[in-house]
């Protein structure tokens, strides 16, 4: 009878160990149309093994300094308005996909949000409230569709360093109308100076860190290159405690992928598939096993599947190129 028990209990574990493995996040972040989608959209997602998606309302601001977060409007695209969200987020519900609601704010002519900076303390309390009206819309959508992970903000990083005050308060407010996880996107370099993660659930990381400069690295340069930056993101982890999120990561398909992987301006260079397929591999290799990891969502997937990516495209997508069939394989060990 002892025994029994025994083997019933070791059972009852190695089922936790199991499903503990199977709970990563294996996410997708989907580009807002300007169009609403049905399952043909929602298909490839599914194939590809997903099963988060992060979905990306938009917010405009006209330049660095202005104060004016533009957002939920008739002239922008429905993908990115509160409706699209809601009706996006209801088909890929009917797949059983999770759901990351994760606003984003975009400047004129492709500006980095990180410079985001107001002259005047007026025009800071004008973008706070601005920006407060923003975030607290989609916090209500995401409670509404009971989103499993809101994140707050994406790449703000002088925004965040020059008023801690505000966000801390903000956070709070959030926290009143949706009462699912909260994360935070920074910067692959702006992580370690973020001051309110204790407020939230994940450490949210867009891991787009500089790995290696050959042309085309392999699995174990780009590791190798991974070293001192996974010891950085594990110091954070244990010095708060909460699991690491990669709210974004991937590689473009072109030669020196892992030189800037942030870059996407420059559109010349190389296809170079292999670099991408590289890519993937070595950043599962090094956190889909780790126990701190929460998981992560790819940049970027388009809605039209066979239209995009390819063997002839630079970009990111990893869509209709073998990082996709990679991808897929990858995804479907957890």
């Amino acid at each position: 009878m002892k025994t029994s028990k025994l083997l019933f209990l070791l059972l009852i574990c190695f089922q936790v160990s199991c499903n503990s493995q199977q709970q990563k996040i294996n996410g997708i972040s989907f580009v807002a149309s300007g169009v609403p989608i049905n399952e043909t959209h929602a298909t490839p997602v599914v194939k590809a093994q997903g099963n988060y998606v992060a979905l990306m309302p938009f917010g405009f601001i006209k330049k660095l300094s202005s104060p004016n977060v533009i957002h939920n409007t008739k002239r922008q695209w429905f993908g990115e308005t509160e409706g699209g969200l809601i009706q996006y987020a209801k088909e890929f519900r009917k797949s059983d996909i999770k759901i990351m609601v994760k606003p984003q704010i975009w400047v004129w002519n492709g500006e980095f949000t990180g410079y985001i900076d107001m002259d005047s303390e007026e025009n800071w309390k004008i973008l706070e409230d601005s920006y407060r009206s923003f975030i607290i819309t989609y916090a209500k959508s995401a409670e509404k569709l009971n989103a499993e992970i809101l994140c707050i903000g994406t790449e703000l990083e002088k925004f965040v360093m020059k008023r801690p005050k505000y966000w801390q308060k903000l956070i709070l407010e959030i926290k009143k109308v949706y009462s699912g996880k909260l994360t935070y996107a920074a910067n692959w370099d702006e992580f370690k100076r973020v001051p309110f993660w204790s407020e939230l659930d994940f450490i949210g990381v867009d891991a787009y860190f500089p790995l290696s400069d050959k042309k085309s690295p392999t699995i174990k340069d780009l590791e190798l290159g991974w070293q001192p930056h996974k010891k950085e993101v594990l110091r954070i982890q244990k010095q708060f405690n909460k699991p690491i999120l990669f709210t974004e990561y991937g590689y473009r398909s072109v030669d020196f992928t892992g030189k800037e992987p942030w870059d996407s301006k420059r559109i010349e260079g190389n296809v170079n598939l292999q670099a991408q397929v590289n890519g993937l591999k070595a950043i599962y290799n090094q956190f889909w096993k780790e126990e701190w990891f929460a998981g992560g969502f790819i940049w970027k997937w388009f809605h039209v599947h066979d239209k995009v990516g390819g063997d002839n495209n630079n970009r990111f997508t990893p869509q209709n190129k073998p990082a996709e069939k990679v991808l897929r394989e990858l995804y479907k060990q957890d």
